[in-house]
């Protein structure tokens, strides 16, 4: 059993919130030098560890629906992270818009994916680029 199958369920997201592109949650993914002081510090703003861990070099916090990872030595430049399938109060979603459709949709829109989904289900991801090189991840886990 994955940790994912332990979350608790929803149908589906709310309707009528903004936004034309079912993404998921949101979490913002930094590269940190040093994982225990970037811990101790963002302890101090509220936040608590929920997953990661320090063997593995990186950390999830969240504190209410945000949620912040502490990733060391993995990645460059900090992440702009969506998982879809998630909602940011760390539930499941029953339905939602699979990795590959959004894929599929920023392709229609001519938006440029430096890694692309495979496959027809299951886990995958996604990376592009902003316009002001902020890296983009879609990140599905299930």
């Amino acid at each position: 059993m994955s940790d994912f199958e332990e979350l608790p369920a929803v149908a589906a997201a709310p309707t009528g919130l903004p936004g034309s592109l079912e993404l998921g949650a949101f979490s913002v993914s930094l590269s940190v030098a040093d994982l225990d002081s970037s811990r101790a510090f963002y302890e101090k703003l509220g936040f608590e560890v929920t997953g990661g861990s320090a063997e593995h070099n990186y950390l999830i916090l969240k504190n209410g629906e945000t949620t912040i990872g502490l990733f060391h030595g993995m990645f460059e430049g900090n992440v702009l992270t969506f998982n879809p399938g998630l909602t940011n109060r760390m539930e499941r979603l029953e339905s939602y818009a699979d990795v590959r459709t959004i894929q599929a949709s920023l392709e229609e829109e001519g938006v440029a994916l430096q890694t692309r989904a495979e496959g027809e289900s299951g886990p995958a991801s996604i990376t592009l680029t902003d316009p002001d090189g902020n890296a983009v991840l879609i990140d599905q886990f299930f």
